[in-house]
């Protein structure tokens, strides 16, 4: 029974990862002093696949951020050139409805936002009347868990 239900997690998390890369060809598993998954695509001129990106858990990068009601679990796909490819909101608990990050819209926002960008709600992302201490952790979350994995793992001229 722990086997299928382990077996059933991952291919969610498959799922996941490759909504975040829809042309990866494959991935790693979680590896790293900042814990992180690495996505590959089909180079044509190379004999081994080529590193498109890499995907993280705000809840490992930025285990001190919390919504209203606790831990809020994002997974985010970063390109190797500092570009989100996209969020996905987990898992998080609000004690008045699901109203803030829960819509498509928010995680929407952060596709394709370039991690200089400012992350600065009511800004350059949407605010929530009432929803604004989850919104602006989970905006930190995924601004300051890219910032820190990009340090470690992007140059400027891309990965290393």
């Amino acid at each position: 029974m722990v086997a299928l239900a382990q077996s059933a997690a991952d291919a969610k998390l498959q799922a996941q990862l490759k909504q975040l890369f829809p042309a990866a060809t494959s991935f790693s598993p979680k590896e790293g002093e900042l814990p992180h998954f690495k996505a590959f695509i089909k180079d044509p001129g190379a004999s081994q696949p080529g590193l498109a990106g890499v995907v993280f858990w705000t809840t490992e990068l930025q285990p001190l951020e919390r919504g209203y009601d606790g831990p809020i679990k994002i997974l985010v796909g970063m390109d190797t050139k500092g570009i989100l490819t996209g969020v996905i909101v987990v898992e998080h608990r609000e004690p008045y409805g699901n109203f803030s990050i829960e819509p498509p819209a928010f995680a929407a926002q952060f596709k394709n936002k370039n991690i200089r960008d400012p992350f600065r709600v009511g800004d350059d992302i949407d605010a929530v009347s009432t929803a604004t201490l989850s919104i602006t952790s989970a905006t930190r979350a995924i601004r300051n868990g890219a910032r820190r994995l990009a340090r470690q793992l992007l140059t400027p001229e891309g990965p290393k």
